[in-house]
């Protein structure tokens, strides 16, 4: 019976615990209810007033927007307005000048019947006078016709020559200002900063004992150094100096290193002597293919065979009126870049033509031929573009220039080698060269008398009056000026000038 009675408290107990339970469970969820519908009432006020608010700011900006439009449409109206009345007066304008062209119109042609009309009295009139001229001249028509036009032949000639002197003065007046312009942007943009080097083959010696030991005993060691470098070594009474005499300019280079080093080690014996000559071969092979490869990098052109660039290298050894070749063509190569950019032609065929122009100048005192013909074939050889080739060997009108980049390289070589200080020229030279300007100006018929002036730069001409005309002295200076570039070499322009001078001469008596 204890156990019933346990057991029945023991479900009464959970069943109160139970309601108890629920009880508390409903309180809770009756708090969250009441305290949701607070927090909703809450939200619900919030988005009212903050409803409110858009509310009124959109009617503001609604408002603002209105009233610029209004001012934007007040603005068009009072724009079209002006536009009307302009267009309304600029119409009244063409009515008026309508008008007037028609009454224009109408005086014209009462004026061109009048001139019509005194147009025939005119004829007729001109009809009887040259009848009364042909009776007092005894000359028909034809004759004074003839008579006429030889007179005006002889004027006109005379009025030819001196208009194709003016016409050609334009013409080279612009050319010149047009020719400065692009010469001196080209050489402003390239701005060289280098001097021209001369390869000198003097040797400096701490003292003149020292050449006793070069010559060494009998003269053994100046013969085997001789033997080795394949140059002439000169002793003689220079003070603590001695000169190395070679054609081939890098022979004579690394003889100079050679006998440079000898004369700093001091132990000058036939087998030291060969061992230096050797390493300075060495040196001098890998200084001419940095030389070639720097040059091409300056001057922006790629894609050289190695042969080449090699044999661009020995140019910094060869020098041409003092300027130093490998320079030159650095700079012949920049300047023909800037010209081919300004002139639409292909820039990077220029530049190479202008690097490689003078390639030959390496090799023309081992091989016969003119330097540009060599050095076209051996580039030629060496798969160089058949337009750069004969950029080389048109570059003095030896062949046919037939690519525009052959006479841009033409200019450039002769900007670069006429440019102040880039060459200078031997006393024996400059006067052969102005003795054969006046040879070739005494050649032609009519010539009294020529000048060569202003160091070779202008030939002057004294010409016969009695030979030569006008137009004659035009055609004798261009026929010079061809003669002379065709037999002639020479760095920049020569100015062919004819004189001709008409004196008449009476006495008083």
């Amino acid at each position: 019976m204890d156990w019933i009675v346990l057991l029945a408290d023991l479900i009464i107990g959970i069943a109160i615990g139970a309601a108890v339970v629920y009880i508390w469970q409903t309180r809770i969820e009756r708090r969250k209810r009441i305290a949701a519908e607070q927090e909703a009432q809450n939200i619900l006020v919030m988005a009212k007033h903050e409803a409110q608010d858009m509310l009124q700011q959109t009617r503001n900006e609604i408002s603002q927007l209105r009233s610029e439009y209004d001012q934007e449409h007040n603005q068009r109206r009072e724009d079209l307005k002006r536009d009307e009345d302009r267009l309304h007066s600029r119409r009244v304008q063409l009515d008026s000048r309508a008008e007037k062209l028609e009454d224009r119109e109408s005086m014209l042609n009462k004026r061109q019947s009048t001139l019509d009309r005194q147009r025939n009295e005119l004829e007729e009139i001109k009809a009887e006078r040259l009848e009364a001229l042909e009776r007092v001249a005894e000359m028909t028509s034809g004759e004074a016709r003839d008579h006429l036009l030889q007179m005006v032949e002889e004027e006109t000639r005379n009025d030819m020559a001196r208009r194709i002197r003016e016409v050609e003065d334009e013409l080279n007046a612009e050319a010149d200002s047009r020719a400065r312009e692009l010469i001196a942007m080209a050489i402003q943009r390239v701005a060289s900063d280098y001097v021209s080097d001369v390869t000198v083959s003097v040797v400096p010696l701490p003292s003149d004992e020292m050449k006793g030991r070069i010559i060494g005993r009998n003269g053994r060691n100046i013969r085997a150094f001789e033997q080795a470098s394949g140059v002439d070594v000169i002793v003689d009474d220079t003070p603590e100096a001695v000169t190395i005499s070679s054609f081939d300019p890098v022979r004579r280079e690394v003889a100079r290193r050679a006998l440079s080093r000898l004369v700093l080690d001091g132990r000058i014996h036939p087998a030291r002597i060969e061992k230096l000559v050797e390493d300075a071969v060495k040196e001098v092979e890998q200084a001419i293919r940095e030389e070639g490869e720097r040059a091409a990098y300056d001057a922006g052109v790629a894609g050289l065979n190695i042969e080449v660039l090699k044999m661009l290298g020995r140019l910094k050894f060869r020098t041409s009126y003092g300027q130093e070749q490998l320079a030159h063509a650095v700079e012949s190569a920049r300047l023909a870049g800037v010209l081919a950019a300004e002139l639409g032609a292909n820039v990077d065929i220029a530049k190479m033509g202008g690097l490689l122009h003078d390639i030959g100048k390496a090799m023309d005192h081992e091989i016969e031929g003119t330097h540009a013909q060599i050095g076209a074939e051996f580039c030629r050889r060496y798969g160089v573009p058949e337009a750069v080739v004969n950029c080389i060997e048109a570059h003095h009108h030896e062949r046919d220039q037939e690519y525009v980049e052959a006479v841009i390289v033409e200019a450039a070589d002769a900007i670069s080698g006429a440019r102040p200080g880039a060459r200078r020229e031997s006393l024996e030279n400059y006067l052969k060269r102005v003795r054969t300007l006046e040879e070739i100006a005494n050649s032609f018929e009519g010539v009294n008398q020529s000048y060569a002036l202003q160091a070779g730069r202008e030939v002057r001409i004294i010409v016969k009056p009695e030979d030569i005309d006008d137009l004659s002295a035009i055609r004798l200076s261009k026929d010079i000026s061809k003669q002379i570039e065709e037999s002639m070499q020479y760095p920049g322009q020569i100015k062919v000038t004819v004189i001709r001078e008409t004196r008449a001469v009476d006495y008083a008596k």
